[in-house]
């Protein structure tokens, strides 16, 4: 079995490449995130995918800075139309997530679950950074940890056929920017251990 993992940034993988693994840095983002990882999967070799890196706990998800979990599922949360009444995701518009989808499946299910506690994850192009737009996006996904990548990530290898795993280290609460309050190393360094210790 031949893992890939999946990294938005050097600094989150360095204990990675130290344990001999082979890291792809996708850069920051959904579109570099599904760039890297569509070209490194064309070119073969690989049998599961998994994501690592930092990400924001959101409101009421009972996760604190420093914690780590693991994606039950994955949407994309500000993809589709807003409206008057409501935010539409693609699958509402008649678009399917992937080709083999249900129409109606606004989320990934992750078929790889490193830890035990697994939650849902929401990826954003633009990082909420204020305690409204936390609370609205919590209502309306249930989500409790938000990152830049993950859902692009899972979202490829759903394209590819294979099996996909993201565990993010809690860097800081979702809601009002406070970078004094971010942890960032201590959240990369508890992501790896994490997904190390899950490799054995």
């Amino acid at each position: 079995m031949s893992d890939l993992f999946c990294v938005a940034t050097e600094g989150e993988g360095h204990r990675l490449v130290a344990a001999g693994l082979e890291v792809l840095v996708t850069g920051v983002g959904p579109v570099n995130a599904a760039c890297a990882l569509a070209r490194r999967l064309a070119a073969g070799g690989i049998t599961r995918v998994l994501s690592c890196g930092i990400g924001g706990a959101y409101p009421g998800s009972g996760l604190a800075v420093g914690d780590v979990a693991c994606a039950a599922t994955e949407e994309y949360g500000d993809l589709g139309v807003e409206t008057d009444d409501a935010f539409l995701t693609l699958p509402a518009l008649g678009f399917p997530l992937v080709p083999e989808a249900p129409d109606d499946a606004a989320r990934f299910e992750l078929a790889l679950r490193p830890l035990d506690r697994a939650v849902a994850f929401v990826t954003c192009s633009t990082c909420t950074g204020t305690d409204a737009r936390a609370q609205e996006l919590v209502a309306r996904t249930g989500g409790a940890v938000e990152s830049m990548e993950g859902a692009a990530i899972v979202h490829v290898g759903a394209r590819f056929g294979l099996p996909v795993g993201e565990v993010r280290g809690i860097s800081n609460l979702v809601g009002k920017r406070d970078r004094d309050a971010w942890r960032i190393p201590e959240a990369i360094e508890a992501a790896e251990e994490a997904l190390l210790a899950w490799l054995g």
